[in-house]
């Protein structure tokens, strides 16, 4: 796993958004521009503390639509999509870890490590060797970023 870095259009896009978003009390989760077999897709994902609501989601896409509009960052069609970032959202970037510290995660392996392929535990945080966490036994342990495939949010749903 890599922290993520935004490609030169994703870059643009957050730069231009980032304050609508922030205006609107809402934070900027991430930003994807993606081809998806003929069509090419910008999904801008935000987030707040009582969750995103499909009215969050018409109210942020208004004016993101106008400011890209009107800037005009990006030469092709695409179909924009504004939306949650979700319960169980990937974790990315540096500053995704430090919100999400102290919350239960899901870390998937790329290969078995101790014997087990996923596991879910209490983030402690991250830099740019690895991930701490607390496990369900009581004790704090380091993941290499180079072992991991993903690290989510879990919750556990009845």
């Amino acid at each position: 796993m890599k922290f993520k870095k935004f490609g030169g259009t994703e870059q643009k896009v957050y730069d231009l958004v980032k304050p609508i978003t922030d205006e609107l009390g809402y934070y900027l989760w991430d930003v994807c521009y993606v081809k998806e077999g003929a069509l090419w897709y910008l999904r801008i994902f935000i987030d707040q503390d009582e969750g995103i609501t499909i009215q969050d989601c018409e109210r942020a896409t208004a004016p993101i639509n106008q400011i890209l509009d009107e800037k005009d960052l990006i030469p092709q069609s695409y179909m924009l999509e504004v939306g949650s970032a979700g319960l169980e959202r990937e974790l990315l970037k540096p500053e995704h870890f430090e919100v999400c510290e102290g919350d239960r995660v899901r870390i998937r392996f790329i290969r078995s490590v101790d014997g087990e392929k996923e596991i879910e535990a209490v983030l402690c945080g991250a830099d740019k060797d690895g991930i701490s966490v607390l496990l369900d036994s009581g004790e704090e342990k380091k993941y290499q970023l180079a072992d991991i495939a993903f690290v989510k949010l879990y919750m556990e749903f009845e």
